[in-house]
Formats: C-alpha cells, structure tokens, sequence
C-alpha cells in the first residue's frame, strides 16, 4: 500500500499519494493533490493522461458525490450566505474611499489622520489571521458566521451615531475583524468544493459587487440628497444584518463539533497551523500567498481609497462625479473575478498545489494590505500633496 503523509490546517486537509491510487478512495477522504497531468481546479485526483475524463468516472462511480455548491441541497443556502458575506465586506471597503472628504470636513482632519481609517482595520485583520483556527475549533462555523454579523453590526451602528473620531478608528478595528474572519472562512469552505475555481470567482464578484454598489448608494445619498454622510452606514446596518441572519441560519448545523471531527488526530493543538507556517514546503507556499496578497489587496484599496480626494482636489471634480469613479474600478473588479474562475481550471500544473491549507490564513493576512498601503498613501499625500497619488 502506498504511504501516505496528511498535514491540517483550518478546515482543510492535503493528502500526499501515489499516483497509481484509485481515485475513489481520494473521494473518500475529501482531498486532493495535483499532478503533471491535471488541469488546475480539477477534483481529487483525476488525471486526463489515459483514457480521459470517461475513465475516471468509470472508476468512481461506487465512490460518493463529492460536496459542491450544489450538493448536498443546504450547501446552495450557504453558498448564497457567504455570497452576501463577501458583498457586505465588499460595500465595508469602497465605502472608505467615497466617505473620505466627508470625514475630513466633519472632523476637520489632515490627510494623516484621516488615513487611520485604513490603518485601524490591520489590527482586526491580523488577529483575525492568526485566530482563525483557534475560532473554528471552538466555535465552528456558525460560530463564524454569528461573530462576524455581530462584528458588522455593532460596528455599524457606532459609526451611524458619528461618534468622536477617536472612537470611530477604534470602531473600524471591530470592522476589520469581521471582515477578516468572514473573508478567511467562507474563502476556504468554498475552496473545499468541487469546482472550486469557479465558484470562488462568483464569490469575489459579489465582493466587487459590493464595491460597486457602496459608493454609488453614499454618493448619491451624500451629494445629491444632501443627507450627513453617517446616514450612508443605516444601509450598511440593513446589509449587515441580512448577513448575521443568512450566515446564522446556513451555518447552523455545522459547529465546532462538526469541524473537529474533520480533523486528524495527529495535529491537535494546532499543529497543521505550525506545519503550514513554519515547515516546508508548506510554508513557502502560505507566505508567498500572503505577500502576494498583502501587496495586491493594499494597492488595490489605496487607489479606490484615494482616487475620489484626487479627483476633486487635483481634477477640481464636482463631489458626485468623483465620487463615481471608483465604482468602475470594482465594477472591473467584479467582472474580472468571475471570469477568472472559468479561465483558471483549464491552466496545466507540473508540481502539486496546496492552496486549500494555506487559503484561510492568506486570505485574512492579505486584508491587512488593505489597511496598511493606504495609511501610507494618506501619509504621503500629507507631506507632499495628493497630486503624489
């Protein structure tokens, strides 16, 4: 029998095996590893080398239907819960950039101080990062799925009551941690399914979604109906409510006891964290997701974050036109992702991937890149002028 090497982290599980091991019992354990002849996103072990896809289904057809989006029936009502997680994180994010120049002129604040709106954020995504295992052990995810409703609405409702700048970075801190929390976990269940590739593209287009229809709502409840930018955040206590209730009632069933049965006995307390870490060539793989990440998620909230101030202090832009410009940089966003997950399954890959185990911990770590490139954007643009940007 061909030896087998198991490493766990979060909720997702990398099983190493010889090639020549029947697909089924892959299906069976509920994981998967690529090979030289795999298409990347295709499903536990299937090799298109001999005999193609009617070969493979020809082996499997005793082993069990592998869990999708589909299937088992719940899984539809939780794949439009995370979908709507994600939309309401989405509208979370570009609201910063559309809200900007009201803060400012409320708050009477330099571009430094202003930019701790971004910043404030790292904290609850950072320990959303590194909590991430320990809350699905104790909580599970319907755990998950109440804290970050929870998160989302406290948050919300402190912010509609335009508290004292002070109180409202502090706030976002609690923002940051639902969304990190939300973003890592519905990330890697849905990674988990079959097709994950292109269901993980519908996931990020509701977020670009919710990037869209964010600064269209605020501006034009800001510019054109004239109302105090802190009503825009009696929507976002609407959308986050919808979320506590949707992920609540999706995620009902699968607690913390579900989550620990998942788990090998052999990495208690956190060991599959620490492998995924700390030990090659697990960790390679998790911290240049992460760095990726970090970068490309930072850059990207900096320039919808700051291209509204730049249009109307460079551009000498009217409020509501500058206001819309960062709706088509999520719009593109939205359509890019979806497609993307069709593209993706048809790339070749030589060597196995291990994205399952690292894509909790990356996911979460990268959202920190959201809040600390645009904090030093705002920094700069202090000290030189916005014209910089």
């Amino acid at each position: 029998m061909a030896a087998s090497s198991t490493a766990t982290i979060g909720s997702y599980e990398l099983t190493s095996r010889a090639i020549n091991e029947p697909p089924a019992a892959a299906v069976r354990e509920g994981s998967g590893i690529f090979n030289e002849t795999q298409r990347l996103g295709s499903r536990y072990g299937q090799d298109y080398s001999d005999g193609g896809v009617e070969s493979v289904a020809a082996q499997n057809t005793s082993a069990e239907v592998a869990e999708s989006w589909k299937y088992p029936r719940q899984n539809v009502v939780r794949t439009g819960a995370a979908f709507w997680s994600l939309l309401t994180s989405g509208a979370n994010d570009a609201a910063y950039g559309a809200l900007i120049p009201y803060l400012e002129e409320y708050y009477n604040l330099s571009y430094i101080i202003v930019s701790l709106v971004f910043l404030s954020p790292f904290v609850g995504y950072i320990l959303a990062a590194v909590l991430n295992n320990t809350l699905h052990r104790r909580i599970g995810q319907r755990g998950i799925g109440i804290t970050c409703g929870i998160c989302h609405i406290f948050a919300y409702i402190i912010i509609a009551v335009h508290p004292p700048y002070p109180v409202l970075v502090l706030v976002y801190c609690l923002a940051g941690f639902g969304n990190g929390i939300s973003d890592a976990a519905w990330n890697a269940w849905i990674g988990n399914l079959d097709r994950a590739n292109e269901t993980l593209g519908f996931l990020h287009a509701f977020y670009g979604a919710g990037g869209v229809i964010s600064p269209l709502i605020a501006t034009n409840m800001i510019a054109k109906a004239d109302l105090p930018w802190y009503t825009f955040y009696y929507v976002m206590i609407g959308l986050a409510t919808i979320e506590f209730i949707a992920c609540t009632w999706a995620f009902w069933s699968n607690g913390p006891e579900v989550y620990r049965q998942t788990m090998d006995a052999s990495n208690e307390d956190n060991q599959g964290m620490k492998e995924a870490l700390f030990k090659l060539p697990f960790a390679r793989m998790t911290w240049l997701c992460a760095a990726f990440l970090l970068c490309y998620v930072g850059v990207e909230v900096s320039v919808v974050g700051w291209i509204v101030q730049f249009m109307i202090r460079v551009r000498k832009a009217e409020n509501y036109p500058a206001g819309m410009t960062s709706m088509g940089f999520w719009l593109g966003l939205a359509v890019g992702r979806a497609i993307l997950g069709f593209v993706t399954p048809l790339l070749d890959v030589k060597v196995a991937v291990s994205v399952k185990i690292t894509i909790g911990f990356a996911a979460a770590f990268g959202g920190s890149g959201a809040a600390i490139l645009p904090f030093a954007v705002g920094a700069i643009a202090q000290a030189k002028g916005v014209k910089t940007l």
